[in-house]
């Protein structure tokens, strides 16, 4: 069973942001795990207002 992110952008905030604190050392690995496009969910979230902070390794 492969599991997909969440479509709505508050709720992928935090799924991100949880898999990158606990699984993840970069939003390009998590992509690519994902099988999705590291674009996409920049630009998701994005529509909220948040940014990827690589030196951080979470969306701020």
């Amino acid at each position: 069973m492969s599991m997909t992110m969440p479509k709505d952008p508050v709720m992928l905030l935090s799924f991100v942001n949880t898999q990158l604190r606990d699984h993840y050392a970069s939003l390009a690995e998590l992509a690519a795990s994902y099988m999705v496009e590291e674009q996409e969910i920049v630009e998701k979230l994005a529509t909220i207002n948040y940014r990827y902070d690589e030196a951080q390794n979470k969306f701020v």
